[in-house]
């Protein structure tokens, strides 16, 4: 089995080479326009993605929903980013694949697992909360210039 998945591994790049040369001669420099589209169009995808996560994340949090989910499918988008970027068709076709399966709702009737339940509750202080440490002492202060500074 391990010979097997380390054979599939090492004919993965011969095929896409061989596929990418085919296409070459068939269609010319057409192909190294759609492999230099497709690589900025998965970088693009990165980038947005990147960004959409924090803010995704963010609002999880403070909502106290989980955030495995979210994770979760913004990795699931990230590593089609990474696949649409390295050149070939195959890793094209796969990064598609990845990006049309939707994420899964999950019917609410259903039962849950560890990961479906709330992360955290939602954090809302009280007008009366008092510090983590009650060594605070609250105070003003003014700066006062020594008359003899010391050379």
């Amino acid at each position: 089995m391990r010979f097997l998945i380390g054979l599939i591994l090492l004919a993965f790049p011969f095929a896409e080479l061989f596929l990418l040369i085919s296409l070459a001669d068939e269609y010319g420099w057409w192909v190294l326009l759609y492999l230099v589209v497709i690589a900025y169009l998965g970088l693009q995808l990165i980038r947005g993605e990147k960004l959409l996560l924090t803010a995704k994340m963010m609002q999880s949090l403070t909502s106290g929903g989980n955030p495995v989910k979210t994770m979760l499918g913004s990795a699931r988008n990230m590593v089609a980013g990474v696949l649409l970027i390295i050149p070939g068709v195959m890793t094209d076709m796969i990064a598609v694949v990845l990006l049309l399966i939707p994420i899964s709702k999950q019917n609410p009737n259903a039962t849950t697992n560890q990961y479906e339940q709330p992360f955290q509750q939602p954090y809302q202080a009280s007008p009366d909360a008092r510090a983590a440490n009650d060594d605070v002492i609250e105070g003003e202060y003014t700066h006062v210039q020594d008359d003899n500074p010391k050379k």
